[in-house]
C-alpha cells in the first residue's frame, strides 16, 4: 500500500518511488477533500509534539483507507494517524470517514518519515504496514520501505510494549522484513504456532489488495512485532 520512500541525508529531503497521482478525482472525491480533508490533515511539526491524553495509532501506507477507517470504527477511544503519499488513496480514505462519520482518523498526504521525524519518542501505541509496495527486481530493492533506517524509527516512536504489524504476500519480502527485524533486536516475536503469522489477527478487515492476492494465489502472512521494554 502507497508508494516507498528513501532519505537524501545530503540534502535532508526524502525520495518517493512510484506515483502520487493516479487518475483526475471524481466529482464527489473532489467534493470531500475540499471539505473534510482541511479537517483531518495532520501537521507533522505540531501535532506530533503534542501532549496526548488517548492511544495513538499509525498506518504506513494505508491505499483506500479500508484497513484504516475499520480500525477508527473498531477503536473509537484511540486516536489513528494515516500516512498515505497517493493523491487518490487520500481522497478515498476522506470518503470513508465522511461516509462513516469517524472522528478519531487524521491523514498525512506525503511520506511518512516526515510524520516519524515529527514525533516524540514513545508517542505510538501502534503501528501498521500492510501489504507494501514490494519491489520484486532486485535492483528495486533498495527502494523498499521496510528497512534498518525505517526500524529504527518505527522503535524510536513506539512505545515499550507497543506493537508493530506488517503484513505481506510476497514470501522474499517476508524473509527480508524478518532478516532486517531480528537484527535490528529492538523487538520480540511472540509467535508460537504457524497460525500466528498465517491467520489474520482478530480485529482485521480484509482489503481489495489482499482479496487480489488470494485469487493469484499468492498466500499471505501477518506478523506481531512487539517493542522491548
Amino acid at each position: 500500500m502507497g508508494a516507498p520512500m528513501t532519505y537524501n541525508r545530503e540534502t535532508e529531503q526524502f525520495r518517493t518511488f512510484g506515483r502520487t497521482k493516479g487518475r483526475a478525482l471524481t466529482r464527489t472525491q473532489q467534493e470531500v477533500m475540499e471539505r473534510i480533508y482541511p479537517k483531518v490533515r495532520w501537521d507533522s511539526e505540531k501535532d506530533g509534539q503534542m501532549k496526548r491524553e488517548r492511544p495513538l495509532w499509525l498506518e504506513v501506507g494505508f491505499g483506500a483507507g479500508e484497513h484504516l477507517a475499520h480500525q477508527g470504527g473498531l477503536n473509537p477511544d484511540v486516536d489513528i494517524l494515516g500516512a498515505e503519499p497517493f493523491l487518490n488513496g487520500v481522497a478515498k480514505a476522506v470518503y470513508h470517514i465522511d461516509k462513516n462519520n469517524l472522528s478519531n482518523i487524521r491523514l498525512y498526504q506525503g511520506d511518512v518519515r516526515t510524520v516519524l521525524k515529527g514525533l516524540k519518542d514513545n508517542s505510538l501505541d501502534r503501528a501498521f504496514v500492510l501489504f507494501p509496495d514490494p519491489w520484486t527486481k532486485t535492483r528495486h530493492h533498495k527502494r523498499r520501505l521496510i528497512n534498518e533506517e525505517f526500524l529504527a524509527e518505527i522503535h524510536r516512536v513506539l512505545k515499550p510494549g507497543a506493537e508493530f504489524r506488517f503484513a505481506s504476500d510476497i514470501i522474499h519480502y517476508v524473509d527480508w522484513t524478518l532478516t532486517r527485524v531480528y537484527k535490528m533486536g529492538g523487538f520480540d516475536w511472540p509467535a508460537k504456532s504457524i497460525d500466528d503469522w498465517r491467520v489474520p489477527p482478530h480485529d482485521w478487515c480484509n482489503t481489495r489488495y489482499e482479496a487480489k492476492a488470494k485469487r493469484e494465489g499468492r498466500e499471505c502472512h501477518y506478523f506481531r512485532f512487539v517493542k522491548r521494554g
